[in-house]
């Protein structure tokens, strides 16, 4: 399977457009594995460097996790004011305390408005945004979390980060 969706201004994006990789994850935020991803990818992009580019999508699996959609809301809201990625690592680093007192807590840490971001999620402000994301994961055929892809094309082995290194490696060396 490739990526449907191409990455495009609306995404959240670390690292430079010409990177030589992109690297794009379909994640939700309560997520044992992606929990367990988190580091993995830091470290991958540590490793990289310049060469890659990393972009994470929200996939809030819902039904199985029930903090997922509002964690994803509550990064898109920090993201609406340029502070996604303060966002996205602290879900993941708390992830076991998501919830509405952890998203104002974290919202606290990061210099925004808590009750802004409690509105924002009340009224499932950034609800279309998520399930944007969601849509095109599913498009893309993901099915569940974390699913990669390596410059537009669906890593299925495992991503752990030997396996992840070896892939993009082979990526960089074909590309």
């Amino acid at each position: 399977m490739s990526l449907r969706v191409p990455v495009g201004e609306q995404d959240h994006v670390q690292g430079s457009a010409d990177a030589k990789c992109t690297l794009v994850e379909y994640g939700d935020y309560e997520c044992p594995h992606c929990g367990h991803a988190y580091p993995i990818v830091k470290k991958v992009q540590k490793h990289f460097g310049k060469k890659l580019r990393f972009v994470f999508r929200n996939f809030p699996l819902a039904e199985m996790h029930p903090h997922a959609e509002s964690a994803a809301e509550s990064a898109e809201f920090a993201g609406a004011h340029g502070k996604f990625w303060e966002m996205h690592d602290g879900l993941f680093e708390n992830q076991e305390q998501l919830g509405g007192a952890l998203y104002l807590k974290l919202a606290q840490k990061i210099g925004l408005a808590p009750q802004d971001l409690r509105a924002a999620v009340e009224k499932r402000e950034y609800l279309e945004r998520v399930k944007s994301d969601f849509s095109g994961g599913v498009r893309s055929g993901v099915n569940g979390t974390p699913t990669f892809f390596i410059n537009g094309n669906r890593h299925d082995a495992s991503f752990e980060y030997e396996d992840l290194v070896a892939a993009i490696d082979a990526s960089l060396s074909a590309g």
